[in-house]
């Protein structure tokens, strides 16, 4: 059977997230009120356009000849929020030989999350800060369910992409990536660590939504702090891909 949910977008040819070419589905719906989130307006769960499992897989298939190598993105948004709805998508996509990834920053209890993050061929995994206040700070939401996840990543054997933005004031600080990589050289599981520059490009979504952008007054990060950033990931031994997060909205389908 079928299963309802509330898709806010796709993007035919993403290249961003996760290995090769990938079609990508941004799900309507996030618990969390990241600072610098660039689609502010995936929060509210009853917007996007209502489709069904089998529809979206459909429409999938129409692209396989460019994902074969690649595959498919489950985003949002938070995509656990639509839990149901994400795993009859994956189980749908795995019977179709497609690699399936989950780009998630493990803001749900695991109680709901484990079925999808079991099902996904590859997970990745946004900490926004390893600092429980200073996560709490940044997105409205402390760290504990994103951290229980990492661990259930390790305790599964699932392999995770690792992405952390790097937030100058905020994340952009010696001290907290050299505790953050420490925390992480515990988890094999990670393939690879995803450090993704702080933009603004997201900025006139939450003028049009008449929302208050509070790191308006932020800069960019410069070269030479995110060379920094690099080494001091790499000096854990940590595989790192530095990641200029554009949106390539041309690609991108919205309804």
């Amino acid at each position: 059977m079928s299963v309802h949910g509330n898709v806010h977008s796709v993007e035919s040819f993403g290249t961003l997230d996760g290995p090769g070419v990938r079609y990508v589905v941004f799900l309507q719906g996030c618990s969390l009120r990241c600072r610098y989130c660039h689609n502010p307006d995936t929060w509210n769960m009853h917007g996007g356009k209502d489709t069904t499992s089998e529809d979206l897989v459909r429409d999938i298939l129409g692209y396989r000849n460019f994902i074969s190598k690649g595959g498919v993105t489950i985003s949002g948004g938070e995509p656990l929020k639509q839990p149901e709805f994400a795993l009859d998508v994956i189980n749908r996509l795995k019977k179709e030989g497609l690699h399936t990834a989950l780009d998630t920053a493990g803001s749900v209890p695991l109680e709901l999350s484990k079925p999808v993050l079991d099902a996904a061929d590859l997970i990745l995994l946004d900490i926004k800060s390893l600092d429980d206040k200073l996560c709490f700070s940044l997105t409205g939401m402390g760290n504990a369910n994103t951290l229980a996840t990492l661990a259930y990543c390790q305790a599964t054997r699932k392999k995770v992409w690792l992405r952390h933005v790097l937030v100058p004031g905020w994340t952009l600080e010696r001290k907290k990536l050299e505790d953050l990589a420490a925390f992480l050289t515990a988890f094999d599981c990670i393939e690879q660590v995803e450090l993704l520059p702080y933009h603004r490009m997201g900025q006139y979504k939450w003028e049009q939504l008449k929302l208050n952008y509070s790191l308006k007054n932020v800069s960019e990060p410069t070269k030479e702090e995110l060379s920094m950033a690099r080494a001091i990931f790499e000096d854990q031994g940590l595989k790192v891909l530095m990641t200029s997060y554009l949106e390539d909205e041309q690609k991108t389908k919205v309804g």
